[in-house]
């Protein structure tokens, strides 16, 4: 099977026109979440280090960084906002492939649309080639690729960015396959050591995934050529799926109901800045909070139930001096942030409330471990249970199985908009509705750049 082919040809043929209503809704629904974390991600330092240091190094006006308040060369401001799609880690995901297509897609569609003057219409029919291309190469492969090393968010992010712009380019599908097959050979490694590690460098898999994807997309409008068979290989086994997982992967996935069902229709939007597999914990903790009144200083102990792979990828504490890297992906961190602040936003990332005494004295009283019956529940459900032990003796309990912001509980335009409301902070509340209105109007704006200015 040429699967490489199969789906290429698709996206190849998709155009706004005959696009479903709910995938173009779902598209404006990703822009104005992408939005969101633009604006909650440049509360962090580490993302105005990235910022200042891309901006130094100059380059044509040929896009804007987002929020930053200026233009510079294409890839550079594809870098800048791919990194403020992914730091705050509140960004869009697939469940199905564990990667995140918003940090990578959005961010080079951005500002490959600028560019060249494109229409919303054209932006919302690449995002969705995009994250067609993204999703179903990261759904072959997963979780093994994770597993195995691999972050798929900047590695099947490029390939799903090549695709995306590849279509504003008004490629076909001969040029559209080249540009996947460069993309595969220009993609990041995008370890996954450098997350678990705490590393900041995590928050830049985003941007450089935008970067080669736009740089795939414009060889072969050059006529360079890469492998059609990029994705499945060859009897060389030199493909995607062949080298980047230790176990078998599941090239047929690309592939399967390709034409009935589209990617974006099963990506979930995260009320919270914290890795998704935390997600269950800090809605069950906030709901406790809120039901209950529930006190600090009246705990003995917070233990965590949740699935296997929950517990072995974020059941650990954050270590002395940690980031909020390791925050993000720390269930412990996550429920004290939740329980002593009431939410769990761009402030629960700073580094003064990473130092806070508090914070850290709470998190040591959470433990975390694996539960059977929640573990037989995933893949279809991501449940965590959260068992509070109160110094009086009583216990209190709750449980979610479907987080908020899966598509089976979906966060709709009113909770995305207050998600940008929050995450804008102290910005001028009259702009940040004019860029929402907008963002619901994507589908009417003649040129992606008015849209890019407000932002």
């Amino acid at each position: 099977m040429e699967y490489t082919k199969e789906l290429v040809k698709f996206c190849s043929d998709i155009s706004f026109e005959k696009l479903p209503g709910d995938v173009r809704h779902k598209a404006k629904l990703c822009v104005l979440d992408y939005i969101a974390n633009i604006y909650g991600s440049l509360e962090l330092d580490a993302v105005r280090s990235v910022v200042d240091f891309v901006r130094s190094l100059g380059g044509p006006e040929a896009a804007t960084a987002l929020g930053c308040g200026f233009r510079t060369g294409l890839q550079n401001a594809a870098f800048i906002n791919g990194t403020t799609a992914e730091a705050i880690e509140a960004q869009d995901g697939l469940r199905f492939g564990g990667n995140h297509p918003v940090s990578a897609v959005i961010p080079a569609v951005f500002a490959a649309a600028e560019s060249m003057g494109r229409s919303g219409a054209r932006v919302i029919e690449a995002i969705v080639a995009g994250y067609e291309a993204a999703g179903r190469s990261a759904a072959a492969v997963h979780p093994f690729h994770t597993l195995s090393g691999f972050l798929p968010t900047g590695t099947c992010g490029t390939l799903g960015t090549a695709v995306a712009v590849s279509k504003l380019m008004g490629h076909g599908f001969e040029k559209m396959l080249n540009a996947i097959g460069i993309s595969g050979y220009l993609l990041p490694l995008s370890m996954a050591e450098q997350l678990m590690g705490g590393y900041t460098v995590k928050i830049v898999q985003g941007g450089q995934a935008a970067s080669a994807g736009i740089m795939a997309a414009g060889l072969a409008d050059r006529g360079i050529t890469g492998s059609p068979f990029v994705l499945e290989g060859t009897a060389l086994k030199g493909g995607f799926t062949q080298i980047t997982v230790k176990q078998e992967p599941k090239p047929e996935r690309i592939t399967d109901k390709l034409g009935e069902h589209f990617s974006i229709m099963d990506i979930y939007f995260k009320p919270y800045t914290a890795c998704r597999h935390t997600h269950g914990a800090a809605q069950a903790m906030l709901e406790l909070v809120k039901e209950k009144n529930v006190k600090a200083a009246d705990i003995e102990s917070i233990a965590v139930f949740t699935y296997a792979i929950a517990a072995l990828a974020v059941g650990k504490g954050v270590p002395d001096g940690g980031s909020f890297v390791s925050a993000q992906f720390s269930i412990p961190y996550v429920v004290a942030a939740c329980l002593l602040d009431g939410t769990l936003g761009p402030g629960q990332l700073t580094e003064r409330r990473l130092a806070d005494p508090a914070v850290i004295a709470l998190s040591r009283k959470v433990t975390v471990q694996p539960d059977d019956a929640l573990n037989k529940l995933y893949p279809d459900k991501t449940a965590s249970r959260i068992e509070v032990l109160m110094k009086n003796g009583e216990r209190l309990v709750k449980q979610v199985d479907i987080p908020k912001g899966d598509p089976r509980d979906p966060m709709e335009a009113g909770d995305i908009s207050e998600k940008v409301r929050f995450f804008a902070g102290s910005r001028d509340r009259k702009k940040i509705d004019r860029i929402i209105d907008a963002v619901m109007d994507l589908d009417k704006a003649k040129n992606i750049r008015d849209l890019a200015s407000l932002i």
